[in-house]
């Protein structure tokens, strides 16, 4: 019997574990799926903005291709979830089955064991079992096995109604999860329909691009034009700002030595930590960082292929453009100081922050909050991004001095 009770308990042990992590990792599902809507929705405002705004059927169709991207990623989610759910409801049925049979074996035992009891319930029969003792020795061992049997008898109850509640609610979950699953199907259904119409748009795009390629090579050669000249202008800016740094480094150094050889004592310029703090502070914070700004990433770091004419290369980005709706906010990512705020061909207003050996970038404003010489906290409003070309977007770049990085290995995961 005590065998079977510890076996019933452990079952249970699992049941309730097992429930903690389906909730952990529903949750965490859920929060993805959450997101990918939400960025699919944003991409969708995107789209609609565009249409409104410009002819422009190259940012329509990179808007669209993201678009059903994140939504083939919200179907294969969605997939996940169900097949997960699926194994889920099977084991837990499982346990539940094995449950249920060591709870009829312990339930069986114990009618035997009240049977036994019932038959036996005269006093006399007890008195004379006891009597009946060889030694006293065993007269003890008897009288306290009687004593320990109703005490046996309603523990055991207690726990046969408690793992039958047990069962019960493990029957219920089992039930809500099919639902669930079933719910997240039928989501998967209306997802694929609606993936089909995103994709036949993507097309419908492609042949209209393939009809007037010089049109868009023209475009694309004003564009290249536009990200060169960017380019060129903040590798000035940098290399302007870090000349300056070290004009004041030198001159603090100086002053320092000077102090020094006057006063016979070694000190290290102010400038210098100021600069070796922030900068470290900076990389330390490398994946952590938060966003300027709350949308989808709509063009990532680097070069890639034009998504027509896949022999031609476009203008390498040296950061990410971030779809949004137009007036969005722009927030600081990092402590910094503000060395520029500029305007540039395509690219609108322009703020450039210093952090120490780091700088970053926000571009495509329309209204700027800040001007050059100004400190800046972490989530500081920098400026509100504008409408450029039909197109409603942040483009953000990060620097170590004169390299690019990608932005996207230093903000937070979404």
């Amino acid at each position: 019997m005590t065998r079977a009770l510890r076996i019933l308990a452990a079952a249970a042990v699992l049941l309730l574990a097992g429930s903690r992590l389906q909730a952990q990792d529903t949750a965490k599902q859920e929060s993805r799926r959450a997101a990918l809507r939400k960025e699919i929705a944003q991409l969708e405002q995107q789209i609609k903005d565009n249409k409104a705004k410009s002819d422009n059927a190259l940012n329509e169709l990179q808007l669209v291709r993201r678009q059903v991207a994140a939504r083939r990623e919200l179907v294969a989610e969605s997939e996940r979830e169900i097949g997960e759910l699926a194994d889920s409801i099977a084991a837990r049925q499982e346990a539940a089955e094995h449950l249920r049979a060591r709870l009829e074996t312990m339930e069986t035992y114990y009618r035997r064991l009240v049977r036994n009891a019932y038959k036996n319930r005269d006093t006399h029969v007890w008195y004379s079992y006891l009597l009946s003792s060889k030694d006293l020795g065993q007269a003890t061992r008897r009288y306290t096995y009687l004593r320990d049997l109703s005490v046996t008898m309603n523990t055991q109850a207690r726990r046969i109604l408690e793992m039958r509640q047990a069962l019960e609610e493990d029957i219920a979950r089992l039930a809500e999860m099919k639902e669930e699953a079933e719910s997240i199907k039928q989501d998967r259904v209306q997802d694929l329909q609606t993936l089909k119409q995103e994709e036949q748009a993507s097309d419908r795009l492609v042949a209209d691009l393939q009809k007037d390629k010089n049109r868009y090579q023209k475009e694309l050669e004003a564009k290249r034009k536009q990200v060169e000249a960017l380019n060129r202008e903040i590798e000035r800016i940098i290399a302007q700002a870090i000349e300056e740094a070290r004009r004041k480094e030198e001159e603090a150094r100086k002053k320092a030595e000077e102090e020094a050889r006057k006063s016979g004592h070694k000190t290290i310029p102010k400038s210098t930590e100021i600069d070796i703090k922030l900068s470290g502070e900076f990389a330390a914070n490398k994946g952590k960082l938060p966003w300027p700004a709350d949308g989808p990433v709509v063009e990532t770091f680097g070069k890639h292929n034009h998504p027509v004419y896949t022999s031609v290369v476009m203008p390498a980005n040296n950061g990410v453009n971030i779809g949004l709706s137009a007036g969005a906010e722009v927030k600081a990512v990092f402590d910094g100081e503000v060395k520029r705020v500029i305007v540039m061909p395509g690219y609108g207003r322009c703020v450039l922050v210093q952090h120490g050996g780091y700088f970053t970038f926000y571009c495509k404003l329309g209204k700027v909050e800040v001007k050059s010489g100004d400190k800046v906290k972490t989530g500081q409003l920098i400026g509100h991004v504008d409408t450029i070309d039909g197109q409603t977007e942040l483009h953000f770049e990060v620097w170590k001095e004169k390299e690019p990085e990608n932005p996207e290995l230093w903000l937070r995961k979404k």
